[in-house]
């Protein structure tokens, strides 16, 4: 009869434990490390507490301009143009529409200072990131690839 008790135990337990880990393993496909479509920096994208999607440059292949850490110089925000480029928010507040695409979120480009509206499409290891003035049609589309 223990014995039961013990079984039925442990069987529950290890259900328990492979269910969680499962729903843990879970995450969002985009929710990674990537590198930019010019390989000059990697870009975390992580999902806030508001349920939207972020991106924000960890890494730059050249970090320092003479011994000092490259600025957002273009900002149209005069205020910010001395704010370091790694750990710069650069995606905002993307939504997820169906399996793959993530859209109603803006897209910074540091080079020249510009927000554009932005749709962002998940295709395995690349994302195809498309930065665009009103109607996607008049953009330009990026593909960045998964760093790992």
């Amino acid at each position: 009869m223990v014995r039961n008790h013990l079984f039925h135990f442990l069987l529950v337990s290890v259900f328990m434990l492979c269910s969680t880990l499962c729903f843990a393993q879970a995450a969002d496909p985009i929710v990674h490390l990537w590198y930019n479509s010019e390989g000059t920096a990697k870009i975390q994208i992580f999902k806030a507490d508001d349920g939207k999607f972020y991106g924000k440059i960890v890494w730059l292949k050249v970090p320092l301009v003479d011994v000092k850490p490259k600025v957002d110089g273009n900002n149209p925000n005069k205020s910010r143009r001395n704010d370091p480029l790694n750990g710069l928010m650069i995606l905002r507040g993307f939504t997820k529409h169906g399996d793959h695409t993530y859209e109603d979120g803006t897209v910074y480009d540091p080079k020249n200072g510009k927000t554009y509206s932005c749709t962002i499409n998940h295709q395995g290891n690349t994302l195809e990131v498309r930065g665009y003035v009103g109607i996607s049609l008049f953009g330009r589309t990026a593909k960045w690839t998964l760093a790992e």
